[in-house]
């Protein structure tokens, strides 16, 4: 069974381009052509398609708010002349990026990331495949900008997740991180046994928390082992404490 492809670009010449190299691929077909956002989605819950190469800036909805209205989520390359949105599109859970202009060889490294992902076990269909990817269980890292270059961080080394607007600040023992995220869709992806909501705007892990001290009348604060003090809300503050009831 070949793995069904959308293109989504707003440039003809790049849907040209893209087309083209997957018609040299005999286990691959492309099934659609999108160029703008709205239209995307569409497309991608109603065809339930394997694959989407999904460019980063459409008329509509931008690449990234493609996947956060999707219903259904295939495997993704996303496509794009601007670096700076690598970050997001990893921590997104994207199989890879493609920085335009790209060639047929860096095409057909991220073909090889598709067939390994879709491809093994044998017999098992990729529809199949996606699902049983996305219940092996929480992220175990996540990609980051350092500098100039785009590095992965164990999620066991992160003390806590901070928003930040639009924004997440991820703090390990030594750094500080900003990913384009927003933190209901992180805490979504991470291991809640681990990982715990403690306020609206703080994910702590609970192996780096030394300690839930009193602060003023029915308030908590969670200690880290960097020493800093988070507040705890009300809600979560109670469910710690019927913890030790």
């Amino acid at each position: 069974m070949k793995v069904r492809a959308l293109i989504a670009d707003d440039e003809p010449l790049a849907r040209a381009g893209l087309r083209t190299m997957l018609g040299e691929l005999e286990w691959v077909t492309c099934v659609g052509e999108t160029a703008n956002g709205p239209e995307t989605v569409e497309a991608v819950n109603r065809l339930r398609l394997e694959l989407l190469f999904l460019d980063v800036q459409m008329p509509g909805l931008s690449g990234i708010e493609v996947l956060q209205r999707v219903e259904y989520q295939p495997f993704v390359i996303f496509t794009t002349a601007f670096a700076q949105h690598a970050v997001t599109a990893f921590a997104l859970g994207a199989l890879d990026y493609l920085l335009k202009p790209f060639g047929r060889d860096r095409f057909n490294a991220a073909m090889e990331r598709v067939r390994t992902s879709v491809g093994e076990p044998a017999g098992i269909l990729p529809q199949d495949r996606l699902s049983e990817a996305l219940r092996n269980g929480p992220m175990s890292r996540i990609f980051v900008r350092s500098g100039r270059a785009i590095i992965p961080v164990p999620v066991a080394s992160v003390l806590y997740f901070e928003a930040d607007g639009d924004y997440v600040t991820v703090t390990t023992g030594e750094s500080r991180y900003l990913v384009h995220l927003s933190l209901n869709r992180l805490e979504a992806r991470l291991d809640g046994t681990r990982f715990v909501r403690i306020h609206r705007t703080h994910i702590v892990n609970l192996e780096h928390v030394v300690a839930f001290r009193p602060q003023g009348k029915g308030h908590l604060v969670a200690e880290l082992s960097n020493g800093a003090r988070l507040p705890v809300s009300r809600s979560r503050a109670a469910d710690l404490r019927a913890l030790g009831k």
